[in-house]
This record gives C-alpha cells, structure tokens and sequence, in this order.
C-alpha cells in the first residue's frame, strides 16, 4: 500500500472517530489521522506508561511515537519519563503546499481554495526542537518531520478590510505526505541548511534563507548551532553602524566522520 493510499485510509477512519466524538475532545484531524497513518491498529493508540499515556506504543518494538504539531517544551517531562525506558519517535507534521478556504462565519459558506504563496519546509521544526532543551539529542530519541499537503479552513473572523487578519483556524485536512524527514545524527541538521547559503554568513542572512523571523529565526539558528550542522568563524564589522556580527560557516560532515 502507498503512503497516499494509507493516508486516505488513515483520513478515512479519523473522520469517523472524531465525529463520533470517541477519544480526546480537543484531538484535530491531522493528530487523528497521523495516529491511523503510523499505526491501523487502535490497540496500540493512547497506551498508558507510568503516570503518561503515550499517542502510539508498538509493542512488537518497543517504540513509542508522540505526535505534537507545536509547544515541544510541554513534552519535555513525558519524553524525560519515556526515555529511560523506551525508543521514541516524535513527529512533528509540517504543512508543505497549502490550500486556503475561507468560512463565512454567519452563513457557513465556503469559498473557492486558493494556493498559499508559502511553502513549508523541514527546518521549520527547528524552533520547537530548540524548545526540548536538553532531550534534543538523547540516545533514544529520534525526530521525524512528516512534510505534509494541507487544505485549512479558516473563519473569516478577523480584522482589517476583510476580515482575515487575525482569525481563527477551523479544521486543516492532510492530503498527501510529500517527504519523510529524520533528525538524528548532525548530517541531518546539516542537510536542512538551505543550498543558497554563501560559505559564510551571519545570523541575519541564515534567518532570511530559512524564512524564518522575530525569535522562531533565532531559536532555529540556535539549534543549528547546537545540533553543530554550522560552526563560528570570525567576526565582521558593519561599516555604517560599526555593530559586530558573528560569521557562521557550514560544518564539514566529511570532514567529521
């Protein structure tokens, strides 16, 4: 069976289950669908370990799996408790190509989708990464980011001539699985550098390349530097506010290894 094959299958059997109303109130499509994608077997879902119920444990191996689109500080005590004992995937699902439509709050009605201009892309997990502190890179811990075709439905609820700025997000629906993306080893955190990089720059033009700004930029940044996918040279000077600027430079994996 293909990934989109399971993927259909896996929305399928959510759709069932959150209308239903079966489970965790506050549990969104995309976390439901993800659980059946990963897992069939509804046996294995929402396990009680310790004190902590785990999203998926795979008895057979042994591995846990934890699915959290955002907030990765809030894992931190599970994935401590977890760890001791088991292997476990956290996977984080990043929109890739988006489909906008927008809701009519007082009618219902749905507009025509439109295409996002923004893609996402792996490194945009960096900043929640950053947030695991110093679990990152426990022996037991593997990060898979699921790249992920979306079509969100937003109310338009907000301000501004019409309406969106600042509304609220109803319901995304996955449509395909573009990549799988493991974060492991340095070499991984090295590959999500984008290839437009010159061979040395600085915090600023890394943020730009990534597309990332405000504190997610500088949290991604951070991480990259931990994870040692980039590496401290020297210093620069601007020359109209003589304000110093740290040089990064791409890590050498061969070189490494």
């Amino acid at each position: 069976m293909t990934d989109e094959e399971r993927l259909a299958l896996a929305l399928e059997r959510a759709r069932v289950r959150v209308k239903s109303g079966i489970g965790t109130q506050s549990e969104k499509l995309v976390h439901q669908t993800l659980k059946y994608f990963l897992e069939p077997d509804e046996s294995c879902h929402e396990v009680k370990i310790g004190n902590y119920t785990a999203d998926i444990f795979k008895r057979e191996t042994g591995r846990i799996f934890e699915i959290q689109t955002r907030g990765f500080d809030r894992l931190r005590e599970k994935l401590s408790v977890f760890l001791k004992d088991y292997p476990v995937t956290l996977v984080y699902p990043c929109t890739g190509i988006k489909y906008l439509n927008w809701i009519d709050p007082e009618t219902g009605e749905v507009g025509k989708p439109h295409k996002s201009p923004r893609k996402g892309r792996p490194s945009d997990a960096l900043p929640e990464i950053y947030r695991l502190m110093d679990l990152w890179n426990h022996e037991n811990l593997e990060i898979l980011v699921l790249m992920i075709d979306m079509e969100e439905f937003r109310l338009q609820d907000g301000y501004g001539k019409d309406n969106k700025h600042g509304s609220h997000r109803y319901e995304r629906i996955p449509l395909a699985i573009d990549r799988w993306v493991r974060l492991k080893q340095t070499k991984d955190y090295i590959d999500l550098l984008p290839d437009a990089l010159p061979a040395e720059f600085d915090r600023q033009t890394l943020m730009k390349a990534l597309k990332l700004g405000g504190m997610k930029g500088s949290f991604a940044v951070t991480m990259l530097e931990r994870a040692g996918a980039i590496e401290r040279g020297g210093m620069s000077v601007n020359r109209e506010t003589k304000g110093k600027r740290i040089r990064y430079h791409r890590a050498d994996w061969e070189k490494e290894t």
